[in-house]
């Protein structure tokens, strides 16, 4: 691992954050999501001393409970919003050419039943879509050749199908990477230190008093400028910028083999018209996702509610009839609150605008609003806007690749899709990856794509403070696998708890508040 601040993240490693926080920064950002991360590197990379700060862990919030989707906005442009789409369809191709492994092509099937109305406007839709990517696909196909794409799909009055192709990823392992190539870039980013105040002097922000969730011991950190990229959570820090609308979002996960998918199926919910997904997304499948007000406050985690685990198995049920879905099939929930800015019109949740804004004093600019997909749009709209109080640095701040170029490692005797996935998550650090397994790790885990090996890694050298950290967001059997992994438990601990250096109690106490926490934010929850 190259990177002056890379050792913050292997065991022991925090030992040295009272030296590294006594620095002054050019630039510290406060938010470890996507966002924050698409700062981070942007900054770094242009020769900016830049610290990242997260009080929770990396991706905790919005940025581990997405839909996974890396897309285009294809809805968008019912609504008009052209310059929105384009500007995501141009970094879903760029995200696709330099993140395979991470950033898959994803195929949708639409089916239409007869008596439907708005295929002449989805295939203009996905016209300007092609034209927008630069390519040409078949989008319209009979009943039997749609069967073929979507075998599993209701078939009394089916009149044929739409199909497209947009692109997934794994959202959290998509924050690391961009984390790891800023690190390579020489920033420092550091998790559970949260930002409790802002520093000022004369009127102008000066940096941050960050307190560390770990022991407890507070830094003033000095910063030229602080960048709020705390999504959906922005505004207490400061209290400026447009009123947000937390929307949460929720989603089911289901073995692959109760619905097996081939393409993404995409389909208006029964009840209120509403688009419902289901793709397959790391050995199994992820159905989603709601999209309601959320009113429970922004202290706490969110969780999805029984009305909503009602409503998507409703839609299960009305697509995919013949496969007799029921609650027993669940293996997983989650839920997230999208920072999308109020609209002034009381516009329906699912209407509200998807853009980003940008906004600035003195010392201080912040972000609010935007998606997973344009991080990198909205990092360079952030330092165009810190630019004016960064004397003497003139980047002309032009796009590039997120992730420099990198070979694979030589590795004949292991699976290509395996190396394909290990490579898109980890770039640089691969082969040390590899070097790390030991016999047998390099084997995937029953019911998912994840190899034991990805567990030894992010115990030694991706700052897990927390056992939620390992299972939850370095890797996600915590929602790929029922109980939250608990029959794996086991080995997980023997492969973990050494690299680590957890005792037996320590641990015993992680597992406990893990599993504690499991059960209220990813289980399947009472009535309402």
């Amino acid at each position: 691992m190259s990177g002056q601040f890379s050792a913050l993240w292997q065991r022991g490693g925090r030992a040295a954050l009272p030296d590294v926080l006594a620095r002054e920064w050019d630039v510290l950002v406060v938010g470890g999501g996507i966002s924050g991360a698409g700062v981070l590197l942007e900054a770094a990379r242009r020769g900016l001393k830049a610290l990242l700060v997260e009080r929770h862990d990396f991706a905790w919030g919005t940025s581990s409970r997405s839909s996974k989707l890396v897309h285009g906005g294809l809805r968008y442009l019912k609504g008009g919003h052209v310059r929105l789409t384009a500007e995501s369809v141009r970094e879903r191709e760029m995200l696709l050419r330099c993140a395979p492994g991470l950033v898959e092509p994803q195929g949708f099937a639409f089916a239409q039943y007869e008596g439907a109305r708005g295929r002449r406007s989805f295939l203009a839709g996905l016209a300007i879509y092609d034209v927008m990517a630069g390519r040409r696909e078949r989008h319209w196909l009979a009943a039997d050749d749609f069967l073929m794409a979507a075998p599993n799909v209701k078939r009394d009055g089916l009149a044929g199908g739409i199909v497209y192709t947009d692109a997934r990823t794994d959202d959290a392992r998509l924050v690391l990477r961009v984390l790891r190539e800023a690190l390579d870039h020489g920033a420092a980013a550091v998790n559970r230190l949260g930002a409790r105040a802002l520093l000022r002097e004369g009127g102008r922000v000066r940096g941050a008093t960050l307190a560390c969730a770990v022991d407890g011991t507070e830094y003033a950190v000095r910063a030229k400028v602080v960048i709020d990229a705390t999504g959906a959570w922005s505004g207490p820090l400061h209290g400026l910028g447009p009123r947000l609308r937390p929307l949460r979002g929720s989603h089911l996960i289901l073995p692959a083999w109760r619905l097996p998918l081939a393409r993404a199926v995409s389909l208006m919910h029964p009840h209120d018209g509403r688009p419902v997904f289901a793709f397959p997304w790391e050995g199994a499948t992820l159905v989603g996702t709601t999209d309601l007000d959320h009113d429970e406050g922004m202290d706490r985690a969110a969780r999805i509610t029984r009305a909503e685990v009602d409503y998507l198995m409703a839609a299960l049920q009305a697509q995919f009839p013949h496969l007799q879905l029921t609650d027993n099939d669940i293996v997983s929930t989650y839920a997230g609150v999208r920072p999308v800015i109020a609209g002034k019109d009381g516009s329906a949740p699912s209407q509200e605008g998807r853009e980003h804004v940008v906004w600035s004093s003195a010392g201080l600019v912040a972000i609010a609003g935007g998606k997973l997909t344009t991080f990198r749009a909205i990092a360079l709209d952030a330092l165009r806007v810190a630019k004016a109080q960064l004397p003497g640095w003139n980047d002309p701040l032009d796009a590039c690749a997120v992730f420099a170029p990198v070979p694979p490692p030589q590795a004949p005797h292991l699976d290509a899709s395996l190396l394909r996935r290990l490579h898109g998550r980890h770039g640089a650090c691969t082969a040390a990856l590899l070097d790390a397994a030991q016999p047998g790790e390099l084997e995937r885990i029953p019911g998912t794509e994840t190899a034991w090996a990805e567990l030894r890694w992010a115990a030694r050298c991706e700052a897990v403070q927390h056992l939620d950290d390992l299972l939850l967001r370095r890797t996600r059997l915590g929602l790929l696998l029922r109980d939250g992994g608990a029959a794996h438990l086991e080995r997980i601990r023997a492969i973990c708890q050494p690299e680590l250096g957890w005792g037996a109690a320590h641990w015993a106490h992680e597992e406990a508040a893990y599993r504690a926490s499991w059960t209220l934010q990813h289980g399947l929850p009472h009535e309402d």
